[in-house]
């Protein structure tokens, strides 16, 4: 196994979590997720030569995901919307009320505009202001007034 391939492994066990936690924030479909993880470690494999290490390598993971995940929401948009012909059923789903306040909150949350969505996401990781930040590219008094304002338009949702 080359140094690369150790290195990428390592990225991804220590990570893995944090790449399916955007890719779920961007699809509740099981297979698409996967298809979104599966971006996702192809670009950080194709970028991780280029990796300097200047910024916590979770900001870089983050930042690859979300691009990765905002991509493909862009190229869906421009893709003709398809119906299943399956009928689906997960017959192990919880119907507790606490599942459903949870599926509640991300059906509010996948209603957001792509960025808010991803600063939403990144603060329910408890990532401290000044990483969210860095990793959507705003500045720290964005992130904050952004905040205050998703919490208030996800209160007004219906």
């Amino acid at each position: 196994m080359t140094e690369k391939e150790k290195q990428f492994n390592q990225l991804v066990r220590e990570q893995k979590k944090n790449i399916y936690t955007v890719c779920f924030m961007f699809s509740d479909d099981k297979e698409e997720v996967a298809d979104l993880f599966q971006e996702v470690l192809i670009n950080l494999w194709q970028g991780i030569d280029r990796f300097r290490h200047e910024a916590k390598t979770s900001t870089w993971v983050y930042r690859i995901a979300l691009n990765t995940c905002l991509a493909h929401e862009k190229k869906k948009a421009r893709q003709p919307e398809t119906i299943s012909l399956t009928i689906d059923i997960d017959l192990f789903a919880d119907h507790d009320n606490e599942t459903r306040q949870i599926k509640l909150l991300y059906q509010r949350i996948n209603r957001l505009n792509y960025l808010d969505r991803a600063i939403v996401l990144l603060w329910l990781e408890n990532l401290p202001y000044d990483e969210i930040a860095a990793i959507v590219g705003i500045t720290v008094k964005n992130v904050s007034v952004r905040l205050v304002r998703i919490k208030e338009q996800l209160k007004q949702m219906h």
